[in-house]
């Protein structure tokens, strides 16, 4: 008897594909089914129209020294939803809370705001402090106490593939970045700089 992968490859075995290895059969498919619904690792909600939306990879999720996750993407999306946001990433895994990696758009904020000098330089700018605040003041009103942003810094420099931060499909890698910015990450939960600290 012989049975066909979710690939399309027709298998001679019941339990495994002959040409890519993939599980198959009945064992497998209840395996990856729960309550009728497919385990890809992704969480959402379905709303009051019933569309499932997907928020956030299980995988990502971070959780905090004090036993609660949080979903960064959509923190994440809600900063970057800002027009001098280019990237923002949020961490906090093993923490007593989430801190953020902001990267701004440093020419349109310069030309914006009449700031002068290079990005290295502009990261302590008061003004830009304060804007980049009241940003992420604005997207910790929706979120449970436990999930706002405690801290940010301001990177001189967005995220690349070329560090091997970003996926070749742009995806960011979150282990290698925090990585990268070990030393600022750390600062954030030993100086404590509030977000409001620079209104």
């Amino acid at each position: 008897m012989s049975a066909t992968c979710p690939r399309g490859h027709t298998s001679e075995s019941a339990d495994y594909c002959d040409v890519c290895g993939a599980r198959i059969g009945p064992a497998a498919t209840a395996e990856a089914l729960a309550s009728g619904w497919l385990k890809t690792g992704d969480m959402g909600f379905v709303d009051a129209g019933g569309f499932l939306t997907i928020t956030d990879r299980k995988k990502d999720l971070i959780k905090t020294s004090g036993g609660k996750y949080v979903a960064p993407l959509p923190i994440e999306s809600q900063i970057e939803s800002d027009r001098y946001v280019k990237a923002a990433l949020v961490v906090g895994d093993g923490r007593p809370y989430v801190v953020a990696l902001i990267v701004p758009d440093w020419q349109a904020l310069a030309a914006d705001m009449a700031l002068e000098g290079a990005p290295n330089a502009l990261e302590a700018d008061p003004r830009a402090r304060a804007y980049f605040a009241t940003v992420v003041d604005k997207v910790n009103q929706g979120q449970s106490s436990f999930e706002t942003v405690k801290y940010f810094a301001l990177l001189p420099r967005d995220f690349s593939e070329a560090q091997d931060e970003l996926t070749p499909s742009l995806k960011k890698k979150r282990t290698i970045i925090a990585r990268h910015f070990e030393e600022l990450i750390e600062s954030m939960y030993i100086a404590h700089r509030k977000t409001d600290a620079y209104k």
